[in-house]
């Protein structure tokens, strides 16, 4: 399955950008794909469900 990619011009405080490069290279990611797996972990804690997957189609009333 391949994911649509959209990209955006994200601007941070150094000191969080330096907190998650850190992060990052304790899992072996790259920074963006820290902030990507970070978003996705609070999405599905949100959602109840994994964000990339297509929400139940609601019926129709």
């Amino acid at each position: 399955m391949a994911i649509d990619r959209k990209g955006f011009l994200l601007r941070l405080p150094q000191q969080v950008f330096l907190e998650l490069q850190r992060w990052a290279e304790q899992d072996m990611r790259s920074i963006n794909g820290q902030i990507d797996w970070l978003l996705r972990e609070a999405l599905q804690k949100r959602l109840g469900r994994d964000p990339l997957r297509s929400p139940a189609k609601q019926p129709k009333p």
